[in-house]
C-alpha cells in the first residue's frame, strides 16, 4: 500500500507529540496551548498509539521521544518515514541516551534535548512548518523530508576511517577530510548542531565540529552514518559528476568566505558556498531519470540549468537544498544563502554577507568558464549583479572578480601538484 495522500497544507498545521508518560505529554499540552489557533496537536501516549492517529491522517511534524517502551522512537519515526515522507521527523532524547539516538540519526531531522524549553520547541516547529512553505510541489516535500543520507564519495570515508585509527590523529586532519566531502560535512553539522548537545551558537566549520565532538564520538557518528547509508547515485549521469561538483563547491566556499569580512559571516559563506549545490546531490540520488533530462536540455539550449527546472518543475535544486538544509537546522543565514544563491537580487552592496557572496562567486565563476564546472549553473552573468548594485559598486565587483581569478589559478596548482 503507498502512502496516504499529504496533509492539506492550507489547513492549520498538525502537530503529533509522542511520549510513553502521560504527565510529560500533559506538560507539553499545557504549555503550548497558546498555539491551538495555529496548529493542531495530538498527543499520542507510545509507539502504537502515535500510528493509530497516523493512520487517521497524516501529520507535518511529528515530536517523539526516544526511549519508550515497545515500539521506541527510532522504530517510530522508521515507519513515519516509510509511510508520510513528506512530515517532519523530530526526536526528544536525554544526554545519557548517546548511543540509543544514534540508532534514530537515518530517519529524524533534528533531535531536541530533554527536558527541552516550551519557546525552544515552539520555535524549531515554527520552523520545519515555514520551511515546507519553500517547496510548493509537495512531490519535491516528500522526496527530500524522507531523505536523510546523502550520496558522498567513497574515498572520503575510506580515508576518513584511516586517519581516525591512527593513535596520533590531529582534529585539523579529519576537519580537513570532512571539508572535502559535502554531504559528510552536511551530515556532522546535522548532528553537532542538534539540541541534543546542547550547544549555545551554530557551528558552521569542520574544525569546530570535530574539536566540540572529539574523535571518539565522532568516530560513532561517522560509523552510523556510513552504515545507515541508504542513498547513493543509482548510475552515470551524462553532466553531472560528484567530483566536479565538490571541486566547484570547495572553490565556491573558499572564495565566499574571502569575500566576507566578518568572522561569523565569513564561517557562514564557507559553509553555504561548499553545501549550495546539495540539492544536485538530492536528484541525482532520487531522480536521476529527471536530473539528466534537465542537464541535456540546459546543455542543449545553453540556458543555466537553475532556470530549466523553475520552467519544468516550478522549483530548482538551490530551494531543494535549502529546504533539506534548513530540516537539519543548519543556521538561517546558510539556508538563505542556499537559496538564493542564482539570484542577482541576494546580493546586496558591501559589506557582503553569506548570502550575497555565494551568489557572487557562483556568477562570476560563470563568467570565467574555464572549465565544465559551472555549464548549466550560471545564476546571472556580472552585468545582472552591477544593475542590482548600482553603477558605484563596480570597484567592488572588479574586486571580488579577481578573488576568483586568484581563486581559479590556486585551484590549478593544486591540480598540478
Amino acid at each position: 500500500m503507498g502512502p496516504a495522500p499529504a496533509t492539506d497544507r492550507s489547513e492549520k498545521k498538525r502537530i503529533l507529540f509522542v511520549d510513553d508518560e502521560a504527565h510529560v505529554l500533559a506538560s507539553l499540552n499545557a504549555a503550548l496551548r497558546s498555539r491551538t489557533d495555529e496548529w493542531t496537536m495530538v498527543f499520542a501516549q507510545g509507539g502504537e498509539a502515535a500510528l493509530e492517529e497516523i493512520a487517521v491522517k497524516p501529520f507535518d511534524v511529528v515530536v517523539s521521544d526516544m526511549r519508550m517502551p515497545g515500539m521506541g522512537g527510532a522504530e517510530l519515526l522508521q515507519l513515519v518515514r516509510e509511510r508520510h515522507p513528506e512530515t517532519v521527523r523530530l526526536v526528544l532524547s536525554g544526554h545519557a541516551e548517546f548511543d540509543t539516538t544514534l540508532n534514530a540519526a537515518p530517519f529524524a531531522h533534528q533531535f531536541l534535548a530533554k527536558p527541552c524549553r516550551p519557546d525552544e520547541l515552539q520555535a524549531v516547529i515554527e520552523r520545519a512548518c515555514e520551511l515546507q512553505a519553500l517547496l510548493t510541489d509537495m512531490e519535491s516535500q516528500a522526496m527530500i523530508a524522507g531523505i536523510t543520507t546523502l550520496p558522498t564519495a567513497p574515498a572520503s570515508y575510506h580515508e576518513l576511517n584511516r586517519v581516525l585509527t591512527s593513535p596520533e590523529v590531529a582534529a585539523s586532519d579529519v576537519a580537513e577530510i570532512i571539508e572535502g566531502d559535502v554531504a559528510l560535512f552536511a551530515k556532522v553539522l546535522q548532528l553537532v548542531n542538534s539540541a541534543f548537545f546542547g550547544l549555545g551558537r551554530r557551528i558552521t566549520s569542520a574544525r569546530e565540529a570535530v574539536a566540540y565532538l572529539g574523535i571518539s564520538p565522532l568516530r560513532s557518528v561517522v560509523l552510523s552514518v556510513e552504515m545507515m547509508r541508504t542513498f547513493q547515485v543509482p548510475r552515470p549521469i551524462p553532466g553531472f559528476s560528484l567530483d566536479t561538483l565538490e571541486r566547484h563547491s570547495a572553490i565556491v566556499a573558499r572564495t565566499a568566505g574571502r569575500l566576507v569580512r566578518s568572522t561569523r559571516r565569513a564561517e557562514n559563506a564557507f559553509t553555504a558556498g561548499l553545501l549550495h549545490d546539495i540539492g544536485k546531490l538530492v536528484l541525482a540520488s532520487e531522480h536521476p531519470d529527471k536530473l539528466e533530462a534537465l542537464l541535456a536540455e540546459s546543455f542543449a539550449t545553453g540556458r543555466p540549468l537553475h532556470v530549466v527546472e523553475r520552467e519544468q518543475n516550478g522549483t530548482t535544486h538551490a530551494e531543494i537544498g535549502a529546504y533539506l538544509l534548513g530540516l537539519w537546522g543548519l543556521p538561517y543565514a546558510v539556508v538563505e544563502a542556499v537559496a538564493r544563491h542564482h539570484l542577482p537580487a541576494a546580493v546586496r552592496p558591501a559589506p557582503l554577507d553569506a548570502t550575497g557572496a555565494v551568489a557572487v562567486v557562483n556568477a562570476l565563476l560563470a563568467e570565467q568558464a574555464t572549465d565544465s564546472t559551472n555549464r548549466g549553473v550560471a545564476p546571472a552573468p556580472a552585468d545582472a549583479l552591477l544593475a542590482n548594485l548600482g553603477s558605484e559598486s563596480e570597484a567592488d565587483l572588479q574586486a571580488w572578480r579577481q578573488v576568483v581569478v586568484e581563486e581559479l589559478a590556486r585551484r590549478e596548482l593544486e591540480n598540478q601538484g
